[in-house]
C-alpha cells in the first residue's frame, strides 16, 4: 500500500506535501464536527439524545431559560456570545394547524369561507415560539432562534434574547445596534430571520417584486390610481 507521503512524492515530485483528504480531516473544529453530527439526526445516537431529551421537555413548562445553548455551533452562527447580557430560552409549541374559532362550526359569510378544519397558519412555527418568547420577556430583545427537538405533539425551538440595558452589549460595537428603540419587538413586526422567511424577502430578483417593501404595500401601490395635476 502506498503511503500519504510516498502519494505526494509520485504525484507532485514534493516531499511531505498531505492529501487534501487528511489536511480537512484533521483541520475541522469542534463547531464543524457537531455540525456534522445535527445533519445525521437519523443516526443511533442522536435519535436516542432527542428523544430522551425531548421527554425531559415535555416536563418542564412552554417557556424555559437554558443555562447554554443545546446547539452551541448553530447559536453562534446565529450572533450568540458566551458573555454577559445574551441569554437562552427554550420554547415548545403545539404542532399541527389551525381550527376556525367559530361557535358550533357555523361560518356566516360566503361559502369560500366556511372552513373550519384544515387551516394552515401564515407564519412559521420558529416564528411564533419567537413571539411567545418576546412577549413574556419584554425587556429583551428577540436576536433570532433555531430549531433543537419535535416529537409528534410539538416542536421546540431555542430563542436567543439579548439585554439591551446591559453595559456589556451598550459597549460592544458588533451588537450594540440592538439596543436602537427602533428594534422593540422586532419579532413581531417580521424582522428577524424567521419573521423575513415567512414575508417573502429571502429570495431576490424579478421573481420576488411583489414581496418588496411588503405584500400589502405592494397591493396597495397597484390599486391606487395617481394621476398627475396636468396631464
Amino acid at each position: 500500500m502506498v503511503g500519504v507521503s510516498t502519494w505526494s512524492k509520485c504525484k507532485r515530485g514534493k516531499i511531505g506535501v498531505r492529501s487534501p483528504a487528511v489536511t480537512a480531516a484533521t483541520t475541522m473544529g469542534a463547531y464543524t464536527y457537531l455540525s456534522e453530527l445535527w445533519k445525521k439526526k437519523q443516526s443511533d445516537v442522536m435519535r436516542f439524545l432527542l428523544r430522551v431529551r425531548c421527554w425531559e421537555y415535555r416536563q418542564l413548562p412552554a417557556v424555559v431559560r437554558v443555562t447554554r445553548p443545546t446547539r452551541p455551533d448553530k447559536a453562534r452562527r446565529l450572533g450568540y456570545k458566551a458573555k454577559q447580557g445574551y441569554v437562552i430560552y427554550r420554547v415548545r409549541i403545539r404542532r399541527g394547524g389551525r381550527k376556525r374559532p367559530v361557535s358550533k362550526g357555523i361560518v356566516y359569510g360566503k361559502p369560500t369561507n366556511q372552513g373550519v378544519t384544515q387551516l394552515k397558519f401564515q407564519r412559521s412555527k420558529r416564528s411564533v415560539a419567537e413571539e411567545r418568547a418576546g412577549r413574556k420577556l419584554g425587556g429583551l430583545r428577540v436576536l433570532s432562534s433555531y430549531w433543537i427537538n419535535e416529537d409528534s405533539t410539538y416542536k421546540y425551538f431555542e430563542v436567543i434574547l439579548i439585554d439591551p440595558a446591559h453595559t456589556t452589549i451598550r459597549n460592544d460595537p458588533r451588537i450594540n445596534w440592538i439596543c436602537n428603540p427602533v428594534h422593540k419587538h422586532r419579532e413581531l413586526r417580521g424582522l428577524t430571520s424567521a419573521g423575513k422567511k415567512y414575508r417573502g424577502l429571502r429570495g431576490r430578483g424579478h421573481l420576488h417584486h411583489k414581496a418588496r417593501p411588503s405584500r400589502r404595500a405592494t397591493w396597495k401601490r397597484n390599486q391606487t390610481l395617481s394621476l398627475r395635476r396636468y396631464r
